[in-house]
């Protein structure tokens, strides 16, 4: 690890180190949507039960993982926290602590693995779909420790600044999974068929691969600090402890965000064939949009918590401001290249049947209007709510998700389903939703309750 820091020498980063930072970020979220892109078009041309199972596996999958995920990754924060405060020996043992939990996160999936059978057993639609969905689910959760330990090693890179080397082993590994994909899908060259299985290994396997060189590379990063493992393992413990009491509520904030819109697209479905059709359509661009928005909300965390560790919040406070600056203008000229080019994009989606496609154009058009009017406010509050974490408030964006979706949005969403079910009426729903929780975040961080909060404890400097 070198000692001298570029990104310390300066009280506040400016625009060009903030791009620096965030670009790959952005970049690798995107190679993620681009992957998931990738095999559900493999498994598309394989079979239509493959493409009606892949969707359901993943989401329950994930809503699983995502909270396990997000507490493991929160060690890159106290990673940030202590490169800023400029403490190697626990910068290190944060990233210890990540991996530690990696291993105790992936054995505790395996409990997982017949509950999600069970759930399957009584939502999918037939006896095909049920044994594929179980097939690609139980392979991705019993693998689950190698997707929490390419999330530990990418959070300590991620936390020292370092993301390049994130984002060109995460694209090294996407090439991996577009090459395989196919291959264990099909069962080209002399390879067994696999289906829906194919598509679950190859992901699978481009983690691990990612895994295994973050891992050696962190390991020639660290080789020159010798710790002794025995006498350390208590205070491992002790960072643990501290890692779980912020982690755990940002870990909850996950879950609550993808259970609500999960709980939108169900309600979605049950408006009609061609409007839940141009709804998919329109929430893959909005997924491809908001991807990269999710990279400046990491770069956002990582800035605040370098400045807090060293504790200077005021530079916390511009850093987080110039990051949702950049953020915003992202936003705005993203959704003004989708206004300009909707119609070419809703195409790719549109059904081959004529009488269909008029309605399916139509509904599009609103709905990417509708998506272009929260995607301003869904960016700022993403951003902040990565500015609040990295600072340790993780405790108030898990309760004002919790409130703001399963107290306000979703009753609202249930009522117009019921007396007013068009998808442009649904859609607006999440606009005044997406409205007030920004709003409420926006409140929370110039309120700077965030400021008196102290990530590391007792532990610095020991």
């Amino acid at each position: 690890m070198p000692s001298k820091r570029k990104d310390l020498s300066r009280a506040v980063p400016s625009y060009f180190d903030i791009f620096k930072l965030v670009w790959p970020i952005a970049l690798g979220m995107v190679n993620s949507a681009v992957m998931q892109f990738v095999d559900r078009a493999y498994l598309a041309r394989h079979s239509m039960v493959a493409l009606e199972a892949i969707l359901p596996a993943t989401t329950l999958a994930w809503i699983f993982m995502s909270f396990f995920q997000s507490v493991v990754g929160y060690s890159g924060v106290f990673v940030s926290q202590y490169y800023g405060a400029q403490d190697n020996i626990n910068t290190i043992r944060s990233y210890r602590a990540g991996l530690l939990m990696a291993l105790i996160s992936g054995l505790l999936m395996f409990p997982l693995i017949p509950l999600g059978d069970f759930i399957f057993s009584l939502t999918a639609a037939s006896t095909d779909i049920f044994k594929l969905e179980k097939s690609y689910y139980n392979i991705v959760i019993a693998c689950g420790f190698f997707v929490f330990g390419q999330m530990a090693v990418t959070s300590y890179f991620t936390g020292r600044g370092k993301t390049r080397i994130v984002f060109w082993v995460s694209l090294l590994g996407n090439i991996i999974n577009i090459i395989v994909d196919p291959i264990l899908i099909f069962g080209w060259g002399g390879v067994p068929e696999m289906g829906i299985k194919g598509a679950a290994y190859a992901t699978v396997g481009s983690l691990i691969v990612q895994f295994v060189i973050l891992l050696l590379l962190a390991r020639r990063d660290i080789k020159s600090y010798a710790i002794d493992l025995k006498e350390d393992f208590s205070k491992l413990l002790e960072l643990i402890r501290q890692i779980l009491r912020f982690g755990i509520p940002s870990g909850a904030y996950d879950v609550l965000n993808m259970a609500s819109f999960t709980i939108f697209v169900f309600i979605t479905g049950r408006v009609g064939d061609v409007a839940f059709a141009a709804s998919n359509a329109c929430f893959t661009v909005n997924y491809l949009l908001y991807a990269p928005v999710m990279g400046f909300a990491i770069g956002a965390q990582t800035l605040v918590g370098q400045c807090c560790g060293r504790g200077d919040t005021d530079a916390a406070r511009i850093a987080a401001k110039k990051t949702l600056l950049l953020g915003l203008c992202f936003v705005v000229a993203s959704c003004a290249a989708v206004a300009l080019l909707h119609k070419p994009l809703l195409l790719l989606f549109a059904p081959s049947q004529l009488e269909y496609r008029d309605e399916f154009m139509s509904v599009g058009f609103l709905l990417l209007i509708l998506m272009g009017a929260w995607m301003v406010f869904d960016a700022t509050d993403t951003i902040v709510s990565g500015a609040l974490k990295g600072a340790g408030d993780t405790k108030f964006v898990m309760a004002w998700m919790f409130i703001a979706s399963f107290i306000i949005w979703l009753p609202v969403v249930f009522i117009v389903a019921r007396f007013h079910n068009t998808m442009p009426a649904l859609w607006a729903t999440m606009v005044g939703y997406v409205l007030v929780i920004c709003t409420g975040t926006l409140i929370r961080w110039k309120c700077g309750k965030w400021k008196k909060i102290v990530l590391l404890g007792n532990m610095s400097k020991k």
